[in-house]
């Protein structure tokens, strides 16, 4: 009798024992299903590209918003950084619209699958700004139903949201349309002025500009309340807020840098590095969801 409870007893306490070995493992798996389907609003993929599988990177990581650098050269966008870098096969076209195209059609009319809000597409214009946005503007039309769209003063959401940036000449073209398929990328020198969020929903600026911290130390004070006063004048008018040239060299000052950020209600980290973004995004949400 006494052999049979000690049996029993040891039954038990093994169960228990794996139970609660198993529980960092349920954990792990209950985070990866929380987070393996949930895109992350906050990720912006600099110079996306870049990357050996342009977007489709990005898209695995769960990012919201990337970035194509385009030149037009003799009738065609062609994706790269700069001159040195042209590639008559690596179009935007190619590497970008038409990849939308296919996902969000295989996607039930979004990029990200369950997620009904558009993917930020960030194209920045290294031409000369008015003929490479008319370029791009019938690009963007023979992909009408893909892109938001601004008509006749009012804004229709769609799987993507083409933002121009770059050369500055494409603002008159764009802004001379009623019907545009993009909208402009705006800088802090146009905070606060006559252009509505309707045609410039984005700011973004070089932080090295206005900001001389960068992750190491304390953020001195003066220069939170300077960001959060952008960031509030900003939302105010329902406009999105992006810097680049910040700190992107993984380490503590990095992700200092990056809560800051957060904090200050910033809404697209700047990063090359796709999977540091991502497990940094992903660690303060496991953060918070801890009681």
């Amino acid at each position: 009798m006494a052999l049979t409870t000690r049996r029993r007893a040891l039954t038990t306490l093994g169960a228990a024992l794996a139970g609660t070995a198993a529980l960092p493992a349920a954990h792990a798996a209950a985070s990866r299903r929380r987070h393996g389907p949930h895109p992350l609003g906050h990720a912006h993929a600099h110079n996306d590209y870049a990357h050996p599988r342009p977007l489709l990177d990005a898209l695995d990581h769960r990012f919201t918003s990337v970035e194509a650098d385009i030149h037009l050269v003799d009738g065609e966008l062609l994706v790269a950084h700069d001159q040195a870098g042209l590639d008559p096969r690596r179009t935007l076209a190619s590497l970008y619209l038409d990849p939308l195209a296919a996902r969000v059609r295989a996607n039930h009319g979004w990029v990200h699958r369950g997620w009904p809000r558009p993917l930020q597409l960030l194209i920045d214009i290294k031409t000369e700004g008015a003929a490479t946005y008319l370029a791009l503007d019938r690009q963007l039309t023979r992909h009408r139903h893909l892109f938001t769209t601004y008509a006749h003063g009012r804004v229709r959401p769609g799987p993507v949201t083409a933002v121009i940036s770059g050369d500055r000449a494409a603002r008159a073209p764009m802004e001379a349309q009623t019907v545009r398929r993009a909208f402009y990328d705006g800088r802090l020198t146009d905070l606060g002025g006559p252009a509505p969020a309707s045609f410039a929903p984005l700011i973004s600026d070089n932080w090295t500009s206005v900001f001389t911290w960068l992750g190491s130390g304390p953020f001195p004070q003066a220069e939170r309340r300077t960001l959060r006063g952008i960031v509030g004048q900003a939302h105010a008018r329902g406009q999105k807020v992006r810097f680049w040239a910040t700190p992107d060299e993984a380490g503590p000052a990095r992700d200092a840098f990056w809560a800051e950020l957060l904090s200050a209600g910033v809404d697209h980290l700047n990063t090359d590095d796709l999977a540091g973004l991502e497990s940094f995004l992903d660690a303060r949400e496991d953060r918070k969801a801890r009681p």
